[in-house]
This record gives C-alpha cells, sequence and structure tokens, in this order.
C-alpha cells in the first residue's frame, strides 16, 4: 500500500478532528469536531486558538431535522452522514443500513481560505458564528464559506465538486512525495507527512515563502532550531521545501551575525526589543546578570544550523545555495564567540534560557548567563561540520580556525565533567548548577570524548533510575529531585533530545544502542498515538499541556523511520 491515495487514507486514521484538525496546506483555516458537528477557527501568531474562533459551530441537518453526525475524515475531505462503523452484531448491521440510506454532506476547501460544502438534496447548513448568530442555508451544488482576515464570513454559491477534485490533488502531489518505509513504520510516517504538510504556512512578508510551522495551535512561525528540526525530515520527501526552511532561517541575522529566534508574518523575533514593551522588562529580568540589564536580550535557539545544512544537502546537492547558507552559518557561528560569551573566558554561555531551546530545563534555576555542556557541544559540533562542508564547497578556503576552535571549546567542554558526580554539569553564574539532565549526555555529539567519560555516559543512557526508562529518555534523571514526568523540558521524553543522544552514541562509537534508543523513539509515538510535542515518560502518552500534531516530533519520527528501514 504505497500509492498516494493508500498513503492518504492511512493518514486519514488518525485525523480525529480534535489532536489533528482538518486544514489544507498554506491555509490559516482549522476544523475541529464539536459534537455532531465542527467547528472553525483561524491560526494566527501570538494567539491562542480561543481568541480564533471562527464559528461556534457547523451542521448538516436533513430535511427530518436530523443532524448529520461526522463519519469519516481524510486529508481531503469530512463526511457527514452515510455509514459508520458497525459493532458487528445483528443490531449493528441494522443500524448500519439505516445510516447507508441516510443521506451525506462532504466538507472540503475551495482555497486556503475559503471552504466548500456539498451534498444531497434536501440537507441544510447551520451556521452558529462566534459574535452568535445563526445562519441556515440550502447545500445545494454547493456552498463556499469565505473567511477573511479580520475572522468574518462571506457565505456564497460554489462548485463543491470543483473543490474537491482540487483538494484531492493537492494531497495526492503531497503524499506522492511521502517517504516508503517499513511496514510497521508506514501508517505513522503517512500521518507524520500529513502533519508536515498540515502545517505549511504563507508568511505574507516574505511573498510566497511557505514556512512549515511546529503547529498550527499556538506556534505559528518559524523558530529557527523547529526549521532545523523539520528541514531534516523533510528532505526524505520534499529536499527543496527543506531548503527553504533553513533559507527563511538564515535569511535575517542580526547585523553581528546572529540568527534570530523566529521568523514570523510581523517580523523577527531576535531580541526583547522584538517583544511588546510589557513582555520586555520581565524578560530582563530573567536575562543575564552579567550583560546590561538596560540592553536589549539576544534570542536565538542554539547553533545546529551546519549539522542540519549538511543533512539537508547530503540527499540533494545544491552548490550554489549552499555556499550562500554556509557563508550566514559561519557569521552565526562566530556570533556565539564574539557575542555570547558573556563573561570571557572562551565557552560562550545561553544568555536567556529562551535561546536554549530548553527555557524550562532546571539548569536555569539558578543565576544567568548558563554555560551548559550541551552548547560547548553544539558549537564543537558546528565548527567540524563548518570546516567539513567548506572542504567541499570552498575547497580554496583556509578552514583551519574551525578545527582549531574546536579544539579549544571541547577542551573547555571537558572541563565541565563531574569525575565524583559521573556527568556533566551546567554553570549558571558561575555557580554548577546539580540537576542530571538530559543536556549533560549531549557531548556524546563531539565524538571525541575520553573513552572512561563516553562509557559513563552510555551506561547513564542504559541506568533504569536515571535516563534508561521503558519509553525512552526523559530529559530529567528520573532519580533527579526536579523530575517531574509531565513538567516541560523536566521529565518529558522529546523525540529531538532522543534523536540527538542517539546519534551522539553513534558517533561515540555506541551504534547498536543508538539502534535501540532510535527504535525506542518510534515505538514511544505509535504507543503514544502520534507526534506530539512531548510525551510522559512513565506512560508512554501525550503530556497533558503538550501540543498534537508538532512538527518537529512528525519530521523526526520519519528521518528516524527512514533510518531505520534502511
Amino acid at each position: 500500500m504505497t500509492d498516494a491515495v493508500a498513503l492518504a487514507a492511512l493518514a486519514g486514521r488518525h485525523l480525529d478532528l480534535v489532536s489533528a484538525p482538518f486544514t489544507l496546506p498554506r491555509s490559516r483555516v482549522l476544523v475541529f469536531r464539536e459534537g455532531d458537528g465542527v467547528r472553525v477557527h483561524t491560526s494566527e501568531y501570538e494567539r491562542r486558538l480561543s481568541e480564533c474562533r471562527v464559528l461556534d459551530r457547523l451542521t448538516v441537518v436533513d430535511a427530518d431535522g436530523q443532524v448529520l453526525p461526522v463519519t469519516d475524515v481524510l486529508p481531503g475531505k469530512v463526511t457527514f452522514g452515510g455509514p459508520s462503523t458497525g459493532s458487528g452484531t445483528q443490531e449493528g448491521w441494522v443500524a448500519e443500513l439505516v445510516e447507508a440510506s441516510r443521506p451525506t454532506a462532504t466538507l472540503t476547501f475551495a482555497d486556503p481560505s475559503t471552504l466548500s460544502l456539498g451534498g444531497a438534496a434536501g440537507l441544510t447548513l447551520h451556521l452558529e458564528l462566534a459574535d452568535g448568530s445563526v445562519q441556515r442555508h440550502p447545500l445545494g451544488d454547493g456552498i463556499r464559506i469565505r473567511i477573511a482576515a479580520d475572522r468574518s464570513v462571506t457565505v456564497e454559491p460554489g462548485d463543491h465538486a470543483a473543490a474537491l477534485a482540487a483538494t484531492e490533488r493537492i494531497w495526492a502531489d503531497w503524499f506522492a512525495k511521502c517517504p516508503i518505509v517499513r511496514d510497521d513504520l508506514q501508517e505513522m510516517t503517512a500521518f507524520c507527512w500529513w502533519v508536515l504538510g498540515a502545517n505549511i504556512v504563507e508568511l505574507p512578508s516574505l511573498g510566497d515563502a511557505r514556512a512549515i510551522v511546529p503547529s498550527k495551535i499556538g506556534y505559528v512561525g518559524l523558530w529557527q532550531w523547529d526549521a532545523y528540526f523539520i528541514a531534516v525530515g523533510l528532505r526524505h520527501g520534499d529536499p527543496a521545501l527543506a531548503r527553504e526552511q533553513l533559507e527563511i532561517a538564515f535569511r535575517f541575522p542580526q547585523p553581528d551575525g546572529q540568527l534570530p529566534d523566529v521568523v514570523h508574518e510581523e517580523g523577527v523575533l531576535a531580541t526583547s526589543d522584538d517583544l511588546p514593551e510589557s513582555d520586555r522588562a520581565n524578560l530582563r529580568r530573567a536575562g543575564s546578570q552579567i550583560a546590561d540589564p538596560s540592553a536589549p536580550v539576544p534570542l536565538t535557539k542554539p547553533p545546529l544550523a551546519a549539522w542540519a545544512l549538511r543533512k539537508v544537502l547530503e540527499v540533494e546537492d545544491a552548490p550554489d545555495w549552499a555556499r550562500e547558507q554556509l557563508a550566514r552559518v559561519i557569521r552565526s557561528q562566530d556570533w556565539w564567540f564574539a557575542g555570547s560569551d558573556l563573561d570571557h573566558d572562551g565557552m560562550p554561555e545561553y544568555g536567556h534560557p529562551y535561546s536554549s531551546g530548553l527555557d524550562d530545563s532546571p539548569i536555569f534555576d539558578g543565576p544567568l548567563p548558563t554555560a551548559a555542556p550541551d552548547l560547548g557541544a553544539y558549537l564543537v559540533r558546528q565548527d567540524l561540520e563548518i570546516g567539513d562542508l567548506l572542504a567541499r564547497y570552498e575547497p580554496g578556503a583556509d578552514a583551519s580556525r574551525f578545527g582549531e576552535r574546536a579544539t579549544a571549546t571541547r577542551a573547555l567542554l571537558l572541563d565541565m565533567w563531574d569525575a565524583e558526580r559521573g556527568r556533566f554539569l551546567a554553570f549558571g553564574g558561575g555557580q554548577a548548577q546539580l540537576s542530571d539532565t538530559v543536556v549533560g549526555l549531549m557531548p556524546l555529539l563531539a565524538g571525541t570524548l575520553p573513552e572512561p567519560i563516553a562509557a559513563a555516559l552510555h551506561a547513564a543512557v542504559d541506568d533504569p533510575d536515571r535516563f534508561g526508562l521503558e519509553w525512552g529518555l526523559p530529559t530529567v534523571a528520573a532519580s533527579d529531585p526536579d523530575f517531574s514526568d509531565e513538567r516541560m523540558w523536566r521529565g518529558p521524553i522529546w523525540v529531538n533530545t532522543s534523536m540527538l543522544v542517539a546519534e551522539g552514541l553513534e558517533a561515540s562509537g555506541y551504534a547498536d544502542r543508538a539502534r535501540e534508543l532510535r527504535e525506542q523513539t518510534v515505538a514511544l509515538v505509535i504507543h503514544g498515538g502520534g507526534p506530539h510535542e512531548y510525551f510522559n515518560p512513565h506512560t508512554g502518552q501525550k503530556a497533558r499541556t503538550a501540543t498534537t500534531a508538532f512538527g518537529w516530533s512528525a519530521a523526526l519520527f520519519i528521518d528516524l523511520a527512514v533510518t531505520l528501514s534502511g
């Protein structure tokens, strides 16, 4: 079952209109289940879903006044009425026959901002608008619901058959690119591929740029770190779109080379001055105790740019584009050492928790800035990746300074090793932060740790009291006083940290253990019902406050599935 229609059907098994809404690539319209009908929201930057309600309820009613329930959801349409799944009993078969005799209607998209409905004769569309008004319209040959930028609604006649065909073509083209993987991973891969397509939005300030956002539910923008992880998974089916994610992330460097945290429809988020005034004061109070408290706080994400660039180029080479992007990556890497080494000891620090990507981690419970072993490992890895990329794309360039800097940074990273405790520590404001967290495993990515240290980290991954839990690697060791199985970055499992640790294990000579962790991670996503933002490490289910249909979890599941299927 590998054709586009079959793959779309596999993805449709997970489109429950609760954790996975009905939407369209490039659209800002989201459709969720609401009783026997649906409700409609828009997806907007820095606005909660509850603030973006367009229709409180949309239902289809037959000539007898009975509401037709939602009976099926596929990427291209939602079906109301008709047969639903029977119970297998005689009563169930009778009920199915009755259901099958009822008329049906379908909902699809006419364009990214317009819904289309059509169905059998005698059906009526009921709309309950967010302003409390109610509208009723006979379906006829089709009705279009146009949703404006201000969330106002216009209802007009439309060609529903044409809308259905066009939407089906969009999704067929998308699923034609879905990677084919091991049979036991194919269904979830198809759903994760749907997540990436569903999370495509347009950023009007960037013309026709296509950004894959972390989630249309609450994360509408291109976050730098997310773009890297999303590109790594997306490269397996759509390398051009993967390159576009990196290009957007690299497009707006600050004058000193720092890359912004977020590119969104209204601009970028690169410093505290890009926030509303009410948020700036709070951000500065939480900022570095070394930096000028009146100065803007730089906001970025960890340096994995060269890592992502190299992976995307492995699938489809683009030399001219690679040289252009590499120049921006080098300036960003240089910024870390020139602009984020706040205590001037040679090892850059996180000047604010936001820049770590793990902003609620207990390593930030102490004073700032925070020198962290994950940042040290990323910087070592990035300088080595830059050297390799220069050798490939700029063979005449002198890349020696990157290797020399990697060696110096590695030495400073090893100074963070606490031999007595047997783990790497972070240091906040020069004070050791004793929490046992996943950031202490990231030095494996350097690939050249002394054997006793690498072995100790391998043992930590296996230790059932620390990181060797049934469903994978918690972000804080289960034995640590700061561990919480539900609180973001303080215990739940994240797909990206697990994937990075697996890559570190492989780089450090533990290929078999790396494969086991990759298998464990894809099993977690399948067990948990989808690519959620993060997972409870004890149950393997979605953590209560985690977002669903999350972009980097979906992309990295695909990357892991391809790797494991090779």
